[in-house]
């Protein structure tokens, strides 16, 4: 990439970055009004059972919490710690800052999603090739039908299964959590061995439709003139395959990894909570049922954020990936 390339490259990504701002700000308004509008409110978590609170004591902790100021001055409150403190409040809780809590689980839920992208681009794109090479032999139709299988089981379901199976009843990897009882501090090992079932799983329906996908990337690529072109010249059929094929039949497969970083947050989310691994998926479930507002909010714009930068790095890659696409002013 020359510096003019690298430059139309610069600009694209700042440009890029800025358009992203407003999205964010629409993301914000409407989370916000969601929470807000939804039956109850955090006060909740510090009623009684019995009912023996006082409720002046209850209505003055909600007056000191804002939580009977209208919607709108509730939200610009939010946005002001945003955008002039860069603070996004503290949790109604335990009263420590939101920032501080999701930061403390971005690593866990970043190394699982990262697990489980890796695996199914490994898994799944020598599966996609291997079926558009071997068209409707039996090992296609056995991909095919695993496929499917693939797309149809819910991963909580999948989750429970393989706890049941691969925990309980054979006993070879963990139930639940990122490290050992007895394991302090960063232990690759530990967490690799704690990491293989929730990745697998997340990555399983990932894995069945980027193979799907890629299988008909290729066989599109594969019917194009300049195939038959190369081997016609005598190229032989793994350079065909591999050298042209392949890097053709990779870019809608990149669009598509782009387009599921939401549904993999979604995943993310229900994996955490069933393999009780301590990243925001399983955050986010706490805080929903202490109607902990200002937690939701936090991470739903960091998930926003994580999805957007996601997207963007998939159209950098374009670049990478096919030299031909420029980022031009109009790109």
């Amino acid at each position: 990439m020359d510096r003019n390339e690298g430059c139309s490259l610069f600009v694209y990504i700042l440009r890029r970055t800025w358009q992203t701002i407003p999205l964010l700000f629409i993301i914000s308004i409407v989370t916000f009004a969601l929470m807000t509008l939804a039956p109850g409110d955090p006060i909740a978590m510090f009623q009684n059972p019995e009912g023996v609170n006082n409720a002046d004591s209850l209505e003055t902790l909600r007056e000191d919490l804002g939580l009977n100021d209208p919607i709108y001055v509730q939200y610009l409150k939010w946005l002001k710690l945003v955008v002039v403190e860069g603070n996004m409040g503290y949790s109604f809780a335990d009263g420590r800052p939101v920032v501080e809590m999701i930061l403390e689980r971005i690593p866990a839920t970043l190394i699982l999603m990262g697990t489980a992208i890796t695996l199914s681009f490994l898994i799944a794109i020598p599966i996609g090739i291997f079926s558009a090479v071997r068209k409707y032999s039996a090992a296609d139709n056995l991909f095919t039908f695993l496929s499917f299988l693939g797309i149809s089981i819910p991963s909580f379901f999948l989750a429970l299964m393989a706890i049941l199976l691969f925990s309980l009843k054979w006993s070879i990897f963990p139930v639940s959590g990122m490290r050992g009882d007895h394991t302090d501090g960063f232990n690759f090992f530990d967490i690799t061995y704690h990491l293989v079932l929730p990745a697998t799983v997340l990555a399983f329906g990932l894995i069945a439709s980027l193979s799907r996908f890629m299988r008909s990337s290729m066989l599109e690529v594969i019917n194009q003139d300049f195939i038959r072109t190369a081997r016609a010249k005598g190229v032989s059929e793994r350079k065909v395959i591999m050298k042209h094929a392949f890097r053709n039949a990779l870019l809608p497969i990149i669009t598509l990894v782009g387009l599921q970083l939401p549904s993999l947050l979604g995943g993310a989310l229900i994996i955490e909570t069933i393999f009780a691994w301590p990243g925001m998926g399983r955050l986010a479930i706490d805080s929903i049922f202490n109607r902990d507002y200002q937690v939701i909010m936090g991470i739903t714009m960091f998930g926003s954020l994580l999805v957007v930068i996601g997207n963007l790095l998939s159209d950098v890659l374009y670049a990478v990936v096919d030299p031909r696409i420029q980022y031009g002013k109009n790109g």
